[in-house]
């Protein structure tokens, strides 16, 4: 057993050694601090932080009565047992009911030693379960926000759609400078609104998503969430040796884990300090891996997040990851886990360095790996997005987005058919015939893009489709047959995007 700090409440220093004898004599490894008033007794609650309570009854200008009714206004799990020569019976049951955890005659002290382990075991499966109860709530509540993140994402994406497309459309305008830079302003607000509704996914999912993470916008973000919590006594330095660094990961997760160890860093520091945080690239040798640990070849993204606060000392460092410990009153002890596992999913590792009074720094390597651009791949030299006058049925519900695709599609050479409704597709192509490509949503209410597009295959169509559907909720293709053409396209899609997948999607077909 770790020891124990015990917090002794008697007048008489003959009983008290007494009591500690029989403790001695079972072997208790424990740190005693005796007070015999109320005043030192309080300030021994906060300073001393007992792990345990041994009281007498009554005492000159003081009484165990009272010492009980302090220690539960501060909190319901540190174990109280009276030790008392004159406590009756029914002084004893009124004890217990007021919150005492056990009761002890000092004439027949052999008791004590068990009474004081089985406490300190109570006290600590109560605050477990209590821990456990902590968390499920917890996570009952992430999974409601997950759920509410997955229908505001449908609507902000229905949203950001004509953002994305006329922003790119007024980009066209090249002949007019504000126009242009309008479409600018306009399609990079889209984009940036994209990546807050797929960051919030990520994050309220704990689902990874691969994106470019550029090491100073990074940085820069954490910057902003620190302002209202960094104290004037505390300096922060900020040294990245290439903030246009960028590589693939997860910008919400690195930015949790990064925010998380500033602020255990702030809080290690109650009387100020400094506080550094730093990048750079390096190489790692194989002797650097733990067991457990999976060493990859390649560079990797050292970023340091240290202070000057009080240290750790060896004790706590070895439980340091361990679920639920935690230094702080108010501390979850899931923190740290938390940052571990990111940098873990990451293909990374953490280490820390720490020493009383000396501060803490901890390490995090990051595997650097270049996100390949698919578009840009796929895109060749002397690729052209216009078309060739070919018929391009258009089906979308949302009549915003449905009139910015149709001008879009106008624009770059497509003769545009447009639909609100899979049966009003059908009964288009009853009377004109069908096109050469289909543009449709996948998420459409009363007759869905797949139902439309079954129906589409059955009036005679096999030419290219493209189906637009959200990258978390594809759709169910099950119920089609084979289709030589089909082509998803996440949603929201860009201008490009959609060109360059119509073009080789026309091509296709033509090849074949």
């Amino acid at each position: 057993m770790a020891t124990i700090r015990i917090l002794q409440v008697e007048d008489s220093a003959l009983d008290a050694e007494l009591v500690l004898g029989e403790l001695d004599a079972d072997g208790f490894d424990y740190e005693v601090l005796l007070v015999d008033d109320e005043q030192p007794y309080v300030e021994a609650l906060e300073t001393f932080q007992p792990d345990i309570v041994l009281s007498d009854l009554s005492m000159p200008g003081f009484s165990g009565q009272r010492a009980l009714e302090l220690l539960r206004a501060r909190d319901d799990d540190t174990p109280f047992i009276f030790i008392s020569a004159t406590l009756g019976e029914e002084a004893a049951i009124e004890a217990l009911r007021n919150g005492a955890t056990d009761y002890i005659l000092k004439q027949n002290p052999a008791r004590l030693a068990s009474a004081v382990r089985r406490a300190l075991s109570e006290a600590e499966a109560q605050r477990a379960a209590r821990r456990a109860e902590s968390e499920l709530i917890r996570a009952q509540r992430f999974e409601a926000l997950a759920m509410l993140a997955g229908g505001l994402s449908h609507d902000l994406r229905n949203l950001l759609q004509p953002l994305l497309l006329a922003g790119d459309s007024l980009q066209d305008y090249a002949d007019d400078p504000r126009l242009a830079r309008l479409g600018a302003l306009v399609r990079d607000c889209g984009k940036r609104g994209l990546d807050m509704v797929q960051s919030m996914l990520s994050f309220a999912r704990g689902a990874r998503r691969a994106e470019q993470v550029r090491l100073g916008g990074l940085l820069e973000a954490l910057d902003l969430l620190l302002q209202g919590s960094l104290p004037r006594s505390i300096a922060m330095e900020v040294a990245l040796d290439d903030p246009d660094l960028s590589f693939e990961g997860n910008h919400t997760e690195l930015q949790q884990c990064l925010l998380n160890l500033c602020l255990n860093a702030i809080q290690a520091m109650p009387d100020g300090g400094h506080l550094r945080i730093a990048s750079s690239r390096c190489r790692l040798p194989e002797d650097f891996f733990l067991p457990g640990e999976e060493p990859r070849d390649g560079e990797y993204l050292c970023l340091v997040v240290a202070d000057t606060g009080e240290g750790m000392d060896e004790d706590t460092l070895e439980r340091l990851f361990e679920p639920f410990f935690t230094t702080k009153k108010t501390g979850t002890g899931l923190g740290l886990l938390s940052c571990k596992r990111i940098v873990a999913s990451h293909g990374g590792v953490m280490r820390v360095e720490s020493r009383p009074g000396e501060g803490t720094r901890f390490q995090l390597y990051i595997p650097l790996t270049e996100l390949r651009d698919d578009a840009a791949a796929q895109a060749l030299d002397g690729d052209s997005f216009e078309g060739n006058a070919e018929r391009v049925l258009v089906v979308v519900e949302e009549a915003a987005q449905l009139s910015l695709l149709s001008d879009m599609l106008d624009a770059y050479g497509y003769q545009v058919h447009t639909s609100q409704s899979g049966t009003a597709a059908l009964q288009w192509i009853e009377s004109h015939g069908v096109p050469e490509a289909v543009v449709m949503d996948a998420e459409m209410n009363l007759f869905t893009g797949v139902r439309t597009l079954a129906a589409l295959v059955d009036h005679g169509y096999n030419g290219p489709v493209l189906l637009l559907a959200r990258p978390d909720a594809p759709p169910n293709l099950d119920e089609l047959p084979a289709l030589d053409h089909l082509h998803v396209v996440n949603k929201p899609v860009t201008t490009r995007a959609l060109l360059l997948s119509l073009r080789k999607a026309l091509g296709s077909n033509e090849a074949a």
